[in-house]
């Protein structure tokens, strides 16, 4: 089977890589020469667990492909997967879907025979029949249809999650389409999969009703953490005690600073403004925006305390940048909000992350001192802010960092540390909805 995905950011490259693995010969198509260039050398441009082997491994076997070129590729597709970015657009909040019609008009230029044209970027309910619209008044004698499969990929676990998903779901309204995805799927029979099948409206709507339904989670943990604090409560304990319930269950509510990365943020503000075109309110999503973008400006209260009310002219060791563990990506984190607000107040910053300083420089101001070694961090800090919860991070030789600190203040705003062992090494500890003394 001949796939063509096209596009080579996050979702194209683990999706190409993935289904090169599952047998298909898949080329990938990215108008950006210099990025097709280093893949095309072994560069990835991305960092995701397992992802470089994967990609290696097929291109050697001569399964994965690279180029800049539409031709070829699309003469001879059974499959070719739209896989750009769709980013806020600036003004309104909505997906800029400009990058997704581009590839429409594209495609249609270049398509012989049956083909199935793939919605793999997230989309608002509407997208395929957009792309729909596009290739026929471009090439009205193709002969293609449209479908929806939509990714549910979690940044540092991509290749498990493609290779073992919770679901498939494959949008579709012919048969010809639905036999061509069931087939580029079929390996993961031998796992039972559950591959759904439904409309092109349903599997669009369900990225996004997903992505939502885990933000909610999210905010609302972050809402209980903060009452806790007010009446005494250990958010560990409350997340516990509705976790354990089958309905509700155990993940994502985990305390923080608030969701980010690239799809939370940019997915539940464009359903807000879904529902808005069809004069509906999607109230509780709209509350979770608010409180998400509440959450960070409570994390740096809790810094400014915990140093006596003021960072001017002390030092803090800020130890994690990206969004989460295990990738790279600085969409919306945390750190990105955080950060210049103690810059700005006058807070000296020395910063460490295993694998996302090269992004945050370009994104975060000028004057952050960034740190190869962590223990270079802690020279002289008057505080330690935990941002991300990497690995590295969670076991700390405290008395090294006692010895070298000129304060005694650790924020921990993933709460990888118990308190009263904080307490016991001599830290001012403060976590996020926890009891500290």
């Amino acid at each position: 089977m001949n796939v063509v995905m096209i596009g080579v950011g996050y979702v194209g490259l683990v999706s190409g890589a993935c289904f090169a693995e599952f047998g298909a010969s898949v080329t990938c198509i990215d108008v950006d020469e210099g990025k097709i260039k280093r893949l095309s050398s072994g560069q990835i441009p991305i960092y995701e667990p397992g992802l470089e082997d994967l990609v290696h491994r097929n291109v050697q076997q001569g399964r994965l492909q690279f180029t800049t070129e539409f031709h070829a590729p699309l003469t001879t597709a059974d499959l070719v997967f739209i896989a750009v970015g769709t980013p806020t657009r600036r003004g309104d909040g909505h997906a800029d879907l400009s990058y997704v019609y581009a590839a429409a008009r594209e495609i249609a230029k270049h398509l012989q025979g049956y083909t199935a044209v793939v919605d793999k970027s997230t989309v608002p309910v509407g997208t395929a029949r957009q792309v729909a619209r596009i290739i026929h008044e471009e090439n009205p004698e193709a002969d293609f249809d449209v479908a929806s499969n939509p990714e549910f990929l979690r940044e540092g676990a991509a290749i498990a999650d493609f290779m073992r998903p919770d679901r498939v779901v494959i949008g579709v309204e012919s048969p010809r389409a639905e036999a061509l995805l069931r087939e580029l799927y079929r390996p993961l029979n031998l796992i039972e999969s559950p591959i759904l099948v439904t409309n092109l409206e349903s599997a669009e709507l369900i990225k996004y009703a997903s992505n939502a339904f885990l933000a909610t989670k999210i905010s609302f943990i972050n809402e209980m953490a903060a009452l806790c604090e007010a009446v005494g409560g250990d958010v560990h304990s409350v997340a516990k005690g509705i976790g354990l319930d089958g309905r509700i269950g155990r993940k994502f509510l985990h305390p923080g600073p608030g969701y980010g990365g690239s799809c939370f943020p940019k997915d539940t503000l464009a359903l807000v403004r879904t529902a808005q075109e069809h004069d509906l309110s999607c109230r509780i999503v709209e509350a979770v925006v608010e409180v998400n973008a509440a959450q960070r400006a409570r994390m740096l209260r809790k810094i400014r305390v915990a140093l006596g009310g003021s960072e001017s002219g002390k030092i803090l060791a800020i130890l994690g940048l990206t969004f989460k563990p295990e990738t790279d990506d600085m969409r919306e984190a945390p750190a990105l909000a955080i950060l210049p607000a103690l810059l700005e107040k006058g807070a000296i910053l020395k910063a460490h992350d295993p694998q996302g300083m090269k992004e945050a420089k370009a994104l975060l101001p000028a004057g952050i001192h960034y740190c190869d070694d962590i223990y270079d961090t802690f020279d002289g800090a008057a505080g330690v802010v935990l941002l991300t919860e990497w690995n590295a991070y969670r076991g700390l030789d405290l008395d090294r960092l006692k010895s070298v600190m000129a304060g005694n203040v650790f924020v921990d705003l993933r709460n990888v540390y118990e308190p009263r062992l904080m307490r016991e090494a001599g830290f001012e500890y403060v976590c996020v909805g926890r009891p500290t003394a």
